[in-house]
């Protein structure tokens, strides 16, 4: 019989995933019935034709693009983009 560690994590019997078809990264729901909880495979969200990255679409919040976060990440913010570029090419003429 399964124990739950001290992360509340439980290892799912291999013939009750395979019976429910879960493997390696699905997820699962518990549903509560009169009898307990019962235990599902959770549909991918692209079984609905939804974008599975839709719930993650602007948590980043601003107005900052891509670039622009990924510099300021690297410490590399403000810098000026254009200059670097210019700078790189009278380089390799070099």
């Amino acid at each position: 019989m399964p124990r739950v560690t001290t992360k509340g994590q439980v290892t799912i019997p291999k013939p009750i995933r395979e019976e429910l078809g879960i493997e390696p990264g699905d997820e699962v729901a518990f549903e509560e019935t009169d009898a307990g909880y019962t235990i599902r495979k959770q549909e991918p969200t692209t079984a609905e034709g939804g974008d599975p990255f839709e719930k993650y679409r602007g948590s980043a919040g601003g107005d900052h693009t891509m670039p622009e976060r990924m510099r300021r990440l690297r410490g590399t913010y403000p810098r000026d983009v254009d200059r670097e570029a210019e700078d790189a090419d009278s380089e390799a003429d070099v």
